[in-house]
């Protein structure tokens, strides 16, 4: 009576000696996998990192830095190459004359 509301199967090793080594065998399998998985995955490093307010304020603020420094330069680089490329243009008919005009207010206005 009192195993009425427990789900769980219970083996006799005598009955099933087979069937209890498979099971043992596939959970070990399982477990080896998780355990690679959360290797991989660096959790302890994780977790050390996430409970540490003072490493989390370091790391996000060197990742700021990082990320405005890196889009600074990136811009800087893109519009150098954008201008010396529309720069090539000058002389081209239509288009030359409009660059021209756009070259002639950034200098002005320098």
């Amino acid at each position: 009576m009192g195993d009425a509301g427990n789900n769980t199967k219970t083996y006799d090793v005598e009955e099933h000696p087979f069937e209890l080594r498979h099971e043992v065998k596939r959970l070990n399998a399982r477990l080896d996998k998780i355990a690679d998985s959360l290797e991989k995955l660096e959790f302890k490093d994780i977790l050390e990192n996430y409970t540490d307010p003072k490493k989390r304020i370091i790391t996000n603020l060197m990742a700021g830095i990082s990320r405005g420094l890196g889009l600074s330069l990136g811009t800087f680089v893109i519009l150098g190459l954008l201008g010396y490329i529309l720069s090539l243009f000058l002389n081209v008919p239509v288009i030359g004359e409009y660059l021209g005009e756009i070259k002639k207010y950034i200098d002005a206005n320098s």
